[in-house]
């Protein structure tokens, strides 16, 4: 009798417990993608099916440690599912973390009018925000090519393109200032020890940032208060053990900076407003 994708998926789940905390997971992503629909159809009606002609090439992959995120080529962020590929971070659960900061500083008004994503990668901060708030506009800028072709492809999935424009550039921004700031810089000590699917597959230029991690925080922190306007923020993305090193940069530059944990209660980001 032929192996049902039930059976293969325990196989390949086992597998993957072996490197991935998330190991069943992986491999019912895996299976669906392989037959084209999503996990929640896979999981209602499509276990008892045969193993997919592809499954077996996907695992294959999965094994050799590149992000289930790259090999589906999506990952959903928020409220939004976003294209993804080598070029770009995989957008983790710990970013929303940003957007969370966001809503509550404007609670009880219309939201920012515009929104500004410094680093845009995927656009998944960007698109996210002005999917929270659909009267806003938003600028996500990249100095990375791919990223910004990425970026710029899933606005115009989202059916964003006229709200969202993707452009190349660095910290300083499109020269304004927003309502609404967001930026997940590269945070990563030189030299740090990362899971082979981060260090092997993922863009080290979004990752490193110098002997402490701190490097583009320095030159981040003299910039970000000229493009947060009257009443704004700016919320930024830090390494659970930078809360002070970082905070510190964007203090010694005049500005007010609280923190918001991530879900597991680790220092995630830099709620940051002008004095």
């Amino acid at each position: 009798m032929a192996e049902t994708l039930r059976a293969a998926i325990a196989r390949a789940a086992a597998a993957f417990a072996e490197f991935s905390d998330t190991g069943r997971l992986d491999a019912e992503l895996l299976a669906a993608h392989a037959l084209g629909v999503s996990r929640d159809a896979l999981l209602l009606g499509r276990l008892d099916d045969a193993v997919p002609a592809g499954f077996a090439a996907l695992v294959a992959r999965r094994l050799a440690h590149e992000p289930v995120a790259y090999i589906v080529g999506r990952r959903d962020f928020w409220t939004v599912s976003l294209a993804v590929g080598p070029g770009v971070l995989v957008p983790r659960a710990d970013s929303e973390t940003l957007i969370e900061a966001a809503v509550e500083h404007f609670a009880g008004t219309a939201g920012p009018r515009s929104v500004l994503d410094l680093g845009t990668g995927s656009g998944a901060l960007l698109l996210a925000a002005l999917d929270q708030w659909p009267r806003a506009r938003g600028v996500g800028v990249d100095a990375s090519p791919a990223a910004v072709a990425i970026a710029a492809g899933n606005a115009a999935i989202l059916g964003m393109a006229a709200r969202a424009e993707i452009r190349p550039g660095g910290w300083e921004g499109d020269g304004r200032a927003h309502d609404l700031v967001l930026c997940n810089p590269p945070y990563v000590e030189a030299g740090a020890a990362l899971p082979r699917e981060v260090a092997g597959h993922e863009p080290a230029s979004a990752l490193f940032a110098g002997a402490d991690g701190l490097d583009d925080y320095r030159r981040l922190a003299p910039l970000i208060g000229a493009q947060i306007a009257p009443g704004g923020v700016a919320c930024i993305e830090i390494g659970s053990a930078q809360a002070e090193s970082a905070g510190a940069l964007f203090r010694a530059a005049g500005l007010r900076v609280a923190l918001r944990p991530d879900l597991a209660g680790r220092p995630r980001c830099l709620v940051v407003t002008t004095a």
